[in-house]
């Protein structure tokens, strides 16, 4: 089967999540992704699962370095940073997520690598963008939400911001960067020509907010869909369930008939929208008397007999469990080389043209390194010099030879 970006070559130097997670996508359909990782240690993802055993691979890193090679090298070295352009001047796809200024003392900025690879498609993440008083603000996921406004508009019932407990911007800005490439190859395709692209996090969480965003521009006021709609989760017998009283004339109306409550529309304080988020407290206690008669899987029959949106409130694990799952194909099993089997999330792609996403598992660390640098000229002489120099390390447990894929079930 032939993959969309098959010949596609990737020099990927991004860690963490937001680099990773959209290198991971362009792997999935076929292009050739060399993560080049720090000896000894990797990528920092490998080192963050405080679950994992001493010594074991971390489930941060298997999640979202499927469908790569790993080359281990020290790009602070000279010898470190030629081997580096060597793979770059070759490459279609230059991706890092260094802060600000860290590439450039490095001499692998954009304009260095153009210089050897004129239409290459150079990408470059950040916490906040290249330019700007933030621009050498060390970023993750966690402080962008607090500069972005997504704290703020999770408070608690205190008052207090929330942080969410999801990357939002990281994994979203991963599928921004497959989409920036697949967009590059295109303009490429038809003009010959390479550009660089930029992301960062901020940039994204902005964008994931533009209702928002465009609300508080036009009109000054903070548009918030649960402080303002009757969006709300609700005790049952058995657990809890979300409901979403939105979408028509009088949803809350509806709701108390399919709960066999009195109609809480017909009292004074709760006879309009702008009411029952007035009287948020007093519109809780008089629903939830409904919800407590049933258990979730009831009310959301109900529920859904009256046209409500609704679901109940299920942990990770009981998610996993669902059969929903099962049907779209949403979990995957890798045969790792040294873990055996594993299991983690596919692509989110449905696509007729591949049915099929080949797996490879996640590297070891440095489990490609002889076999990338041999591809790229390097004899078996140098390879054992920057090996013996420190240059270059590979991994003593990679299985010999890459490990066969195992074909997904979905694309």
């Amino acid at each position: 089967m032939s993959l969309p970006l098959h010949g596609i070559k990737v020099c990927d130097l991004s860690q963490i999540m937001f680099g990773p997670c959209g290198t991971q996508v362009l792997g999935d359909f076929g292009a050739d992704v060399i993560k080049i990782e720090k000896p000894g240690s990797g990528d920092i993802s490998r080192s963050i699962d405080r679950f994992a055993a001493r010594g074991a691979e971390s489930a941060n890193y298997m999640g979202m370095n499927r469908n790569k090679r790993s080359l281990a090298l020290d790009i602070k070295s000279p010898e470190g940073v030629e081997v580096v352009r060597t793979i770059a001047k070759d490459c279609d796809i230059f991706v890092h997520n260094f802060r600000p200024g860290v590439i450039e003392r490095l001499g692998l900025d954009y304009e260095m690598v153009k210089s050897i690879n004129p239409d290459v498609i150079y990408v470059e993440g950040s916490g906040f963008g290249t330019t700007g008083p933030l621009r050498k603000k060390g970023g993750m996921d966690f402080v962008a939400q607090a500069l972005a406004g997504i704290a703020d508009g999770n408070r608690d019932a205190s008052g207090k911001p929330q942080l969410a407990p999801v990357s939002g911007a990281d994994f979203s800005a991963g599928m921004i960067l497959s989409q920036a490439v697949g967009l590059a190859l295109f303009h490429r395709e038809r003009t010959g020509l390479g550009q660089k692209i930029e992301i960062n996090l901020l940039d994204v969480y902005l964008v994931m907010q533009q209702q928002e965003v465009t609300q508080k521009l036009l009109s000054g006021n903070d548009f918030n869909p649960l402080r303002q709609d009757p969006m709300d989760v609700f005790a049952t017998q058995d657990g809890y369930i979300a409901v979403l009283a939105v979408l028509r004339p009088n949803p809350v109306s509806d709701i108390c008939r399919a709960l066999e409550i009195p109609d809480v529309t017909q009292e004074p304080e709760l006879s309009s929208l702008a009411k029952q988020m007035a009287n948020r407290e007093l519109y809780r206690e008089k629903m939830g008397k409904g919800f407590a008669k049933f258990t979730s899987a009831e009310c959301e029959r109900r529920l859904e007999d009256a046209g409500i949106l609704s679901s109940p409130v299920l942990s990770l694990g009981e998610a996993l469990d669902h059969p929903q799952l099962d049907a779209n194909g949403s979990l995957i099993e890798l045969d790792h080389p040294t873990y055996g089997t594993i299991r983690t999330v596919g692509n989110a792609i449905k696509s007729s043209a591949v049915p099929q996403i080949p797996l490879v598992p996640p590297p070891l660390l440095g489990q490609h390194t002889e076999e990338v640098l041999a591809e790229y000229g390097y004899s078996a002489e140098q390879i054992a010099e920057l090996v013996r120099n420190q240059v270059a390390a590979g991994d003593s447990r990679a299985a010999k030879g890459a490990p066969a894929p195992v074909a997904s079930t979905t694309a």
